[in-house]
C-alpha cells in the first residue's frame, strides 16, 4: 500500500488526512538531518497544549459558523 492509498483508507474511516506534517517540514526550516529527531519535534509540536487548544477553539468556531450547535459535554 502506498501513502495515498493509506490516506484514503484513513479518510474512509473518518480521519482528516488533508493536512499531514512530514519530517521534511522540520528539516526545511531547521538544521536537522535525523528523521527520528524531526519526528520527535513534530510530535511535541502537534500535541503541545497551545496547539491542541487552538485546534479545538477553531473547530468549535467553524462548526458554529456552519450552524452546528455544541453538544453537552459531561465531566
Amino acid at each position: 500500500m502506498n501513502v495515498e492509498q493509506a490516506k484514503e483508507v484513513l479518510k474512509q474511516n473518518g480521519y482528516f488526512v488533508d493536512n499531514l506534517w512530514h519530517v521534511d517540514d522540520v528539516k526545511l526550516r531547521h538544521k536537522c538531518n535525523d528523521d527520528e529527531v524531526a519526528q520527535h519535534i513534530l510530535g511535541k509540536a502537534m500535541t503541545n497544549e497551545a496547539t491542541m487548544e487552538q485546534i479545538w477553539f477553531t473547530l468549535d468556531m467553524v462548526a458554529s459558523d456552519e450552524g452546528l450547535e455544541p453538544t453537552e459535554i459531561e465531566d
